[in-house]
This record gives C-alpha cells, structure tokens and sequence, in this order.
C-alpha cells in the first residue's frame, strides 16, 4: 500500500513540474510576444524634433486612410505631419485631418501653393503678376481652414533673355505683392531652392545664400526659406554654416539624404550632427520627410523609424 502511495506522489510530482514547465513556457511566449508587439506600436517617446511624415510614409502598416496614418504616426512619436498636395484635398477630408491633428497635438508642415510648374516670378508682366496674386489670395483661404502657417511657392524658371540681375529684381517685386496679401492673416510663404543639377534645370532659385538675399530685400514675415538639405547637399554643401548664415530667414526644413533621397544614414549626409545643431539653435518648426524608403514593404517603414531614432539619439 505504501510503495502504492509513493509512486502516485512520485507522478503526482512530475505532473506537478510538468504543468509548471508549461505554465513558464507559456508565460514566456506571452512575454516575448507582448515586447516583440510593443516595438511595433511603442513610439520609444517623443522625437526631440518635429520630423513630419507624409501620408504615403507608413502605408504598409497604416493603410491609406489620412487619420489612421496620423494616429500611427503620434504613436511613433513623430511631432508633425506635410502633406505637399494638401490644397488638392476635398474640404471634408482636410476638415478631418485638421481635427485629428489637433487632437494629436500635432504640427502641420508646408503645402505646395505654387510648385514647379508654376508662372514665373522673373518678369514684372502685369498679366502675370495677377495670376501669382490670385494664386496667394486662394492659398491664403485655403490655409484659413487648414490652419497652416506655411506655403511653399517655386519662383518658377529663369529666363534666358533677360539680365540675371533684372530677373532677380522682378523676383523681389512679386514677392512684396505676395507678402502684402499674406501679412495680415499671417501666412507665410516658403521659397525653395532645388538643385539644378540632378532634379530640376532651368529654375531660377537654386542656393540659399540667393534665397537669403531675396528674401532680406523683401523684408517681411511673411517671406522666408524652406532649406531642403537634400537639394542643398546637391548644389553647395556647406550644409550647417549655410544654416547659421541664413538662420533669420529660414522657416522649415525638407529631408533627404544624398546620394539616392532616402532616409537619413542611407547616404552622405550626417543627419545626426545637423539635427543636433537645429536642436541646440532652439528649432522647434517642422522638418518634412520628404525622401524615399531604402527598403519595401513594412520592413522599409520600420527602417525609417529607426534611421530617426538614431539621428535623433544626441
């Protein structure tokens, strides 16, 4: 009866240690599955600096809907967002976006007012400089029920018949139209520079020390620089001094690395430093994403938020 009674508590006890063997693999499943999906979800906290996504940035893992990708972003930790094609957007759904981006207490970057495409600031027609002036009072609106403090304007291309000199005094003549309409609702227009050497030939505005004159001609608020790294990187380098030297006039960033305009640690440019830089000069305006992925599918969108952790990391 005895040898009975100790082989049932010999197995009771071996079922005892079986089920906790299992109870702790389970557990720890449980644990390695919560963490392995807290990366996914968990921003890590906020960035230091507002680096803004746009809608098409995590599609993989937010889906198409404008106010999911919002709410994935502020999850990540991202401060802001740009939409370059914001204007084109139907009313309800900019309404929308505004609301969310309140909600997420987030900052809205620049939209495109006038892009690439546009009339050109270079000649003082009459015709031409109402076209610019109708441009800036819809853009005014608009931004009214945005609620964006930013619009980006491309002074359009440069002419080949005309002294460079002459060109950049029109430039500076229809941009005091345009800080004239802009001043009282506080709107104001960012001038970009691109690169005439890889992305766009012909423009009129390419560096920032030009971008800087024009805009010290001026002498308005309402007239400043969005400072592309990637063009700039393209075009004169010198990347942080330039920044300094035309620090009063600069309003926002855009980003990409170079070579390839993906995101930063994909190429030359030493995000990491300039993001410091901007971060000890008290900067506290909007950086666009405005880059490619170096990598598809979920795996790139993951990459993009982890190449910003490491910048942001000083």
């Amino acid at each position: 009866m005895q040898n009975v009674q100790e082989k049932s508590q010999r197995r009771q006890t071996k079922m005892s240690r079986r089920d906790l063997m299992a109870s702790a693999a389970v557990a720890a499943v449980a644990v390695s599955s919560g963490t392995s999906k807290a990366k996914a979800t968990s921003s890590g906290g906020k960035f230091k600096l507002k680096y803004a996504p746009n809608f098409g940035m995590f599609r993989q893992h937010a889906g198409s809907d404008p106010i999911d990708n919002i709410k994935f972003m502020s999850d990540q930790g991202f401060r802001a967002i740009f939409d370059n094609g914001l204007m084109g957007k139907p009313n309800d759904v900019v309404d929308k976006i505004v609301r969310e981006l309140d909600r997420q207490n987030m900052d809205l970057g620049p939209f495109v007012l006038q892009g690439i495409g546009g009339k050109s600031f270079v000649t003082n027609d009459k015709e031409n400089r109402d076209k610019i002036i109708k441009t800036v009072k819809d853009g005014v609106e608009f931004a009214k029920r945005a609620k964006a403090k930013w619009a980006l304007m491309v002074p359009g291309a440069f002419d080949t018949g005309l002294e460079w000199d002459y060109q950049t005094a029109n430039v500076i003549d229809n941009l005091r139209y345009c800080a004239e309409i802009c001043e009282s609702s506080r709107l104001v227009i960012v001038l970009e520079p691109l690169n005439a050497w890889t992305n766009h030939p012909g423009l009129f505005l390419t560096k920032i020390p030009q971008a800087y004159m024009i805009c010290r001609a001026v002498n308005s608020p309402s007239i400043k620089i969005i400072n592309d790294i990637y063009h700039q990187q393209i075009t004169e380098g010198n990347l942080i001094p330039n920044i300094d030297m035309a620090w009063n006039e600069i309003a926002a960033f855009h980003l990409g690395d170079n070579p390839g305009r993906k995101e930063p640690t994909t190429g030359e440019i030493n995000y990491r430093n300039i993001f410091k830089h901007l971060h000890g000069k008290g900067y506290d305006g909007v950086l666009c994403m405005e880059h490619g992925k170096s990598k598809p599918g979920k795996e790139g969108e993951r990459a993009v938020i982890e190449a910003y952790r490491a910048c942001d990391d000083f």
